[in-house]
């Protein structure tokens, strides 16, 4: 079954996370991914594995539109739920692209890739919302700016309403 087409109004919601398989953290990035569909967002990650991976995979169950902006000259290595497997040749620098792309940000556990894409949504003002993922302290204090949520289903419905208010 081919994907809806895109709306101008659909949402591209990014999801971020490691690249590497857990399947703890697999299984709320799926669940992300496929709330997104429901909701006609269009999910934007790196592409490939782990978090990225398992978002696509939930998303594409749900009949959603993935896109991938992948690290490398090709699509070696891409998840095989992806709509769409763009690769830019920029490796890591590729997340600030992700960033660039979205309206939102969600970020799924994560490792230090993880936390630059943050950095990159912040530094240019798209909302950050945050699955068990990474707290930020500046000279010693919490600095409130990735909001947090219990689950996927309250990531998913802070994402899409940060990302409402952005645009409208």
């Amino acid at each position: 079954m081919s994907p809806p087409p895109v709306s101008r109004g659909a949402p591209y919601l990014a999801v971020i996370g490691s690249g590497v398989a857990d399947p703890e953290r697999d299984a709320q990035a799926e669940e992300v991914g496929r709330r997104l569909a429901r909701h006609g967002a269009v999910l934007v990650c790196g592409g490939l594995g782990g978090v990225m991976d398992a978002a696509c995979r939930g998303a594409r169950e749900a009949n959603g539109i993935t896109v991938g902006l992948l690290p490398g000259p090709d699509r070696a290595g891409a998840s095989a739920h992806l709509a769409v497997a763009l690769p830019t040749g920029m490796g890591e620098l590729r997340n600030g692209l992700i960033a660039r792309a979205a309206d939102a940000v969600i970020a799924v556990g994560g490792e230090y890739g993880t936390l630059a894409e943050i950095g990159f949504a912040l530094k240019l003002g798209r909302p950050v919302v945050g699955l068990g993922t990474w707290e930020l302290r500046r000279q010693g204090r919490t600095v409130e700016t990735i909001v947090p949520a219990a689950d996927p289903a309250g990531a998913v419905e802070r994402a899409l309403a940060l990302s409402a208010a952005r645009s409208g």
